[in-house]
């Protein structure tokens, strides 16, 4: 469309106002022609739909949902409820339960002996030979205090493979075993507690921390204490509640029945 360009000034308006009213009527025509979209229709053009399950599926039908598999070592449902468990038997020497900490906060202190005149004979008899064993230097005079079979000496809490005196010196910090010798003599230098008498578990324990909670432990009981463990050692029986260092058990009758650490 050609417009005049005489007149001046006034010619020259004339032609902007003319062509700008035929640019907005063809803005205007360009979006009848053309659908429009609101922002909010335009985000929901990108999301997926929502697949809303109707009233007839059943998720529990074949073709349905597919159940998820039950845990590793989770036996399948039978549809009963599951039978209440047995109370725990008590612990007994048979089963290692004998030479767990005793620590009851509720309960009175155990009276702690220094004096080994106190022991029965055949106790004071067999805490003599081993000390011997363990002044001596030779881990191999264990052997014959061990012993063998079912009156065998409990040397862990767990079961063992082996010969008992290799596994001592498994256990020890030198290749000939003298660091535990000297671990088990200190122990048996410490006082000691008479447990569960008049039972048939029974026992004499060293060291008496064995039964004694920590948190009362006195000065002198602390320092008895580090004799056989370090200040960290200490620190974290606190947290487990009880000693659970080295200690040694044996029974009126003088058979020793447990040198063990742990809980």
């Amino acid at each position: 469309m050609n417009f005049p360009m005489s007149g001046g000034p006034k010619g020259l308006v004339l032609y902007i106002r003319l062509a700008t009213c035929c640019a907005a009527i063809a803005f205007v025509t360009c979006l009848e022609s053309s659908p429009a979209y609101a922002l909010s229709e335009i985000q929901r053009e990108e999301l997926p739909s929502p697949v809303t399950p109707s009233a007839d599926d059943d998720v529990s039908s074949p073709g349905g949902a597919v159940p998820m598999p039950a845990p590793v070592g989770t036996p399948p449902s039978t549809g009963q409820q599951p039978a209440a468990p047995d109370a725990a038997e008590p612990d007994s020497p048979a089963d290692g339960g004998s030479n767990r900490p005793r620590v009851d906060p509720e309960a009175p202190l155990p009276e702690v002996v220094y004096d080994l005149s106190k022991l029965p004979e055949p106790v004071r008899r067999m805490h003599d030979l081993i000390i011997e064993a363990c002044k001596s230097g030779d881990i191999e005079k264990l052997r014959p205090l061990i012993g063998k079979g079912d009156s065998m000496t409990q040397l862990s809490l767990a079961d063992i493979d082996g010969d008992a005196i290799a596994f001592l010196k498994g256990l020890s910090g030198d290749p000939d075993g003298q660091e535990i010798l000297a671990i088990l003599e200190e122990v048996l230098s410490a006082g000691y507690v008479h447990v569960d008498a008049g039972t048939a578990q029974e026992l004499y324990v060293w060291p008496y921390f064995f039964a004694l909670p920590l948190d009362k432990l006195d000065a002198k009981q602390r320092v008895e204490l580090f004799k056989i463990v370090t200040a960290g050692d200490f620190d974290d029986m606190k947290q487990f509640g009880a000693y659970i260092f080295y200690r040694v058990g044996i029974t009126p009758a003088g058979q020793w029945t447990f040198f063990v650490a742990g809980d």
